[in-house]
């Protein structure tokens, strides 16, 4: 059984609602599975055997209470420019490819895909499909595999979710149903409006209304609501104010990747989150961090045309920096690309407030590792790396983490490991490290803030650890979902007695 969420558009709540219905499902006691066959992100995740995969499959495999494993999201796109993106396929680098031939390449994926999905039907009562964009691009239809394509590939039927708080929800709904063919229309089987603020009842009207027009029955409207649950790519909305006494800013860069890494802070009462895209905005943070990167070379190029290379310098004499993976690398000085890994260029200096030197290579490393703090061993992290480069310590260079254990590559087994990573200055302002995720585990976090608390002469407070957290917001979004929507309906298009 087999149920499709797709949208009218992109950040219309496709990846959210589909979270949502995962979590009602497994409630309900179903075995359920999300899936999307080609993601396309920069916000990625490395499995436990070591494989890619975007992260809104991950938070959606939570939902689900499943271990996130690539067969969720067998094909994914990341964007090195604007026409260009490194195609990850089954969570392995398959190659780069500009837009034009990837969309010739798709139909080579399709027989792969139908028979995955096979699969997974055996091994799960439901599986929850989330479309990519909207079914409308019709430029794109004829080689589709994440929207119609797969759903007429697999005989999904599907939900059309659009957006109120755009604005044009019932024009959005219409005229995606009057762009698809006759066939993919009768695949439609339901409408959810998402995102609505305000008294549903004088919205009904209009739910009457494009009832009668599309032949469609609506079976939800979902409000919007605050959870601090993940997003995806939700770049555009993030938050530039200062509103808590811990000013932590992060440098919002062109090609930022991995964004999640510091959604954590805003589990914390006391700090604001906000980022920066120009020196105006820069200010005076308690911890800036630079997050990972795409295009490290460009990105670098970025800043020392914006004027924040140097700001960023002049803050090191005083304030406190995080780099991370991309972010690592920058604070180092020296860059290499001699085989245009990510860009043309072939060396850049880097902000030189670290002792290291990163060499860019074609092999990446993917991998979940544990780590300790070296200065203080009751301070453990976990997360994953995912980079091109290596870097190299030079003889100043003071390293900050000692990986403890780390997971084998195309396996679920771990293995005792001891070797550092990341880098650190000798009066601990600044530091880097490759590991992605480093602050979910509360214990790095709770250290770094209450230095910043103890300096700035407020009390220390305990940090919360993430995964209870994201449970119970889980259960929330599940709660919400479904009050709003029509469940009976979902379980009556999937002929689920």
């Amino acid at each position: 059984m087999k149920i499709m969420i797709q949208g009218t558009g992109s950040s219309v709540g496709k990846s959210i609602l589909v979270t949502a219905l995962c979590r009602i499902f497994k409630q309900d006691g179903y075995s359920v599975c999300p899936y999307k066959s080609q993601n396309m992100s920069l916000n990625s995740y490395i499995t436990l055997d070591g494989k890619e995969m975007g992260r809104a499959q991950v938070l959606q495999a939570y939902a689900a209470g499943l271990e996130p494993e690539v067969y969720m999201n067998p094909i994914l796109l990341k964007p090195t420019s604007d026409k260009n993106c490194q195609v990850i396929v089954n969570g392995e680098i398959y190659g780069n490819s500009t837009a034009v031939k990837y969309h010739d390449l798709k139909v080579e994926f399709k027989e792969m895909l139908k028979t995955q999905f096979e699969d997974l039907e055996k091994k799960f009562d439901i599986i929850v499909m989330e479309g990519a964009g909207s079914p409308a691009e019709i430029n794109l239809r004829d080689k589709d595999i994440v929207n119609m394509g797969i759903a007429e590939l697999v005989d999904a039927p599907v939900l059309l979710v659009g957006d109120i708080d755009k604005g044009g929800v019932f024009a959005s709904l219409y005229g995606t149903l009057m762009l698809i063919s006759d066939d993919e229309r009768k695949r439609v089987k339901g409408l959810i409006i998402n995102k609505f603020r305000g008294d549903v009842d004088i919205l009904r009207p209009g739910i009457v209304s494009i009832e009668e027009i599309t032949d469609k029955k609506c079976i939800g409207v979902v409000p919007c609501f605050n959870l601090l649950l993940e997003e995806e790519d939700r770049i555009f909305k993030l938050n530039k104010d200062i509103t808590n006494i811990i000013d932590v800013a992060v440098l919002l860069l062109p090609h930022i990747s991995n964004s999640t890494d510091f959604d954590v802070f805003k589990l914390e009462e006391d700090v604001s989150l906000r980022f920066i895209t120009s020196v105006y905005e820069f200010r005076n943070p308690d911890l800036l961090i630079i997050p990972g990167s795409k295009n490290t070379i460009e990105d670098l190029d970025y800043l020392r045309k914006s004027g924040l290379f140097d700001k960023i310098k002049e803050y090191s004499k005083t304030g406190q920096i995080i780099g991370i993976c991309g972010g690592y690398q920058m604070l180092g000085k020296t860059i290499t690309d001699q085989d245009s890994v990510e860009s043309k260029t072939s060396k850049t200096t880097g902000l030189s407030l670290l002792d290291i030197e990163t060499a860019l290579e074609s092999e990446k490393a993917t991998k979940r590792v544990e780590a300790r703090l070296i200065s203080d061993n009751n301070i453990s992290v976990y997360g994953y790396e995912i980079h091109n480069g290596i870097s190299i310590y030079g003889e100043s260079a003071i390293p900050l983490f000692s990986i403890s254990k780390k997971f084998k590559k195309n396996s679920f087994l771990s293995i005792e490991e001891k070797y550092p990573d990341g880098s650190i200055n000798i009066d601990g302002s600044v530091l880097g490290t490759y590991i992605h995720g480093v602050f979910d585990k509360p214990d790095l976090r709770e250290f770094i803030l209450n230095k910043i608390r103890e300096k700035k002469g407020v009390s220390k407070k305990k940090s919360r650890e993430y995964e209870f957290f994201r449970e119970n917001e889980l259960d929330k979004l599940a709660d919400i979902v479904r009050n709003s929507i029509d469940v009976d309906e979902i379980y009556n298009i999937m002929n689920v007695k």
